[in-house]
């Protein structure tokens, strides 16, 4: 059993609640771009933004489509699903969500009375994140977690995105880390957990809503206030 050092976590749906925050600044959308007048309610956009948003996020992660592209194509085509065939309406709500989105300050429970308890311990803490950095650095200030993290890696600034190896050796190189003496903490099985176990780095799984509650391979959590522990027993 190796020493933990250095804790990696994924920003994204582990520390920063990104459905609350998004659902906020799509609803200030849906009211200012009077959506209502052409979308039956509020709910069918955002299940169908929901839904062509993680499908333009997973060709991106596969390198398929370029960052242009995922913020040109999300708004607009859930306006065309609707039948708001409309370019400009796209573009403009897309820059208005990316003004907008990363001021929100949700977290899940608890999060700064972990990172506090981990830094007071000696850990040092580290984001590894496949957001994008003009957006990534706004939310870690504005939700105040900025001070906790020695180093902050945007997986763009690699060209590539996590699962890739060469996103975590850069991680591991800016923040000065050894893979067996580290750990990834994150909410996504095959870019977190996956990826960070394929160059040598434990992961844990944050799993709040219990997906992954058979698999019995896997360190899970549900709750971040279990990482002290956890990571003790890694």
């Amino acid at each position: 059993m190796n020493k933990i050092n250095d804790v990696f976590f994924d920003l994204d749906r582990t520390l920063w609640d990104f459905e609350k925050n998004s659902e906020v600044a799509l609803r200030i959308l849906f009211e200012e771009f009077q959506l209502g007048e052409s979308i039956p309610s509020f709910k069918k956009f955002h299940g169908e933004y929901k839904r062509v948003n993680a499908r333009f996020w997973k060709a991106y992660g596969e390198g398929k489509i370029s960052q242009a592209e995922l913020r040109a194509g999300r708004f607009r085509d859930t306006l065309a699903f609707f039948g708001v065939n409309n370019k400009t309406m796209g573009a403009d709500m897309n820059a208005k969500y990316i003004a907008i989105s990363p001021y929100q300050t949700h977290l899940f429970p608890s999060t700064k009375e972990v990172l506090l308890d981990l830094k007071e311990k000696n850990y040092r803490l580290h984001i590894i994140t496949n957001g994008f950095k003009e957006v990534q650095h706004t939310k870690l200030e504005q939700s105040g977690l900025d001070e906790f993290f020695e180093s902050v890696l945007c997986s763009e600034e690699v060209g590539k995105s996590k699962p890739h190896p060469s996103v975590f050796y850069e991680a591991m190189s800016r923040a000065q880390a050894k893979a067996n003496q580290s750990v990834m903490i994150g909410d996504d099985f095959n870019a977190d957990i996956i990826g960070a176990e394929n160059v040598g780095i434990p992961g844990v799984l944050f799993d709040p809503n219990r997906k992954y509650i058979k698999n019995r391979t896997v360190n899970r959590i549900e709750n971040l206030t279990e990482i002290p522990n956890k990571i003790i027993g890694i």
